[in-house]
């Protein structure tokens, strides 16, 4: 004789139901309940009412009829899926969602678009990994052209213009030992705040960064054309940004017990604060940083000319640099630039960085001070002329 079934908070066909239908709701609608502004004071939050009322839009978009659970039963429901493992048992303060499905399929779309640009462009070679398999469990989504979903309908360009990918090298027979085959070292060393001992072998800039170094590593940026290191000299903690080419292969974990991770993020507060201040990716030395971050050190006072038809790009520019400030001059007949005057102040460390961008558009700019400024640039102005001249 067959065991009599045991009966269940979910045994009718309705609290069955209503269970099917919160975890569709879930599905469709990750992070519903969350508060929009991530800024309010308010404490009073009800992420269970927000959830109630889209169960409610759920069940008439697939045709159940459902009345809306009462925020009580909600409760219940949610405790269920708890025990069950379906949600984490801790607190949705930022909204539901079910495991690391945080985004909906728009959302995805672009982060996806996003990802494909850091492994193909950047040569992220951990976003290659992840790339190739994401693409091939989105191939599973029910979306009615999936086609569509591949095209790329946004792609960040700047390209690597060196090996990255330690597999990649192996396999064209370039591998350059360098840095980059220790990346997953480095980024848990970057989470754990360890001292590591690490070897930079060229030093183009001529700053003295060269050689074996103990550092603590603070993150990897993607800049322009390579990636680059952010770390702290543990000898005088000098902030330094390195590309990842130029270290070598060498990489050891001095310290397994590292550092909290609020003293990185502080860390990288003020290497923020650094490269907003000034321009381009050389951070000075300590003595400079340090007065630059108590607001003590004088800066340069720049003005540099633009003439068309480059000054009409530079106008464009409005969000450049948060400092600067355009000034424009027209013809007073047709109303057409004459010229446009740039000015900025900034630390001494970035006159050779702010001079490179300048060089690059050839005869249409003039520095007008500081005279050591307009003096570099004269004198490349009248190399690159000599060189001409000697055809």
């Amino acid at each position: 004789m067959a065991k009599k079934p045991k009966l269940h908070r979910y045994s009718d066909l309705l609290s069955f139901q209503r269970l099917m239908l919160l975890i569709a709701t879930l599905v469709n609608y990750p992070g519903i309940g969350c508060r929009e502004d991530e800024e309010s004071t308010e404490n009073h939050h009800n992420a269970l009412a927000l959830l109630q009322n889209q169960m409610e839009i759920t069940a008439q978009n697939l045709e159940i009829n459902l009345e809306k659970p009462a925020i009580a039963t909600l409760r219940k429901d949610l405790e269920t899926l708890r025990e069950t493992g379906i949600l984490e048992k801790r607190m949705y303060r930022w909204g539901y969602y079910l495991g690391t499905g945080v985004m909906n399929k728009q959302e995805l779309k672009i982060a996806f678009d996003a990802l494909e640009s850091m492994a193909i462009y950047q040569g992220d070679t951990v976003a290659r990994q992840i790339h190739s398999k994401l693409k091939k469990r989105i191939k599973g989504l029910d979306i009615s052209k999936k086609d569509d979903f591949f095209y790329p309908i946004r792609k960040n360009l700047n390209r690597a213009i060196n090996y990255t990918d330690p597999e990649e090298m192996i396999l064209k027979g370039r591998n350059q030992r360098n840095l980059y085959h220790h990346i997953p070292k480095l980024e848990m060393a970057i989470l754990k705040g360890q001292a590591i001992e690490v070897s930079r072998k060229e030093d183009l800039f001529n700053q003295g960064n060269i050689g074996v170094e103990i550092i603590i590593p603070l993150q990897l940026i993607y800049y322009n054309i390579a990636w680059y290191l952010v770390y702290e000299n543990c000898v005088n903690n000098q902030l330094i940004i390195g590309r990842i080419n130029r270290f070598s292969n060498y990489f050891k974990v001095v310290s397994l017990a590292g550092r909290h991770i609020e003293a990185q993020k502080e860390s990288l507060k003020k290497t923020e604060f650094l490269l907003k201040n000034g321009w381009g990716l050389n951070l000075g030395n300590k003595e400079e940083q340090e007065l630059e971050l108590q607001g003590k050190l004088t800066l340069e006072k720049i003005k540099v000319r633009f003439y068309p038809p480059v000054s009409n790009f530079i106008q464009e520019g409005e969000l450049r640099h948060l400092q600067q400030r355009i000034k424009l001059t027209k013809n007073s007949t047709d109303n057409k630039i004459l010229h446009l005057d740039y000015f900025i102040n900034l630390p001494p460390r970035s006159l050779n960085e702010f001079l490179f961008w300048l060089q690059g558009y050839g005869s249409c700019v003039e520095v007008i001070y500081p005279d050591s400024l307009r003096e570099k640039h004269k004198k490349g102005s009248i190399e690159l002329s000599q060189r001409y001249d000697k055809e």
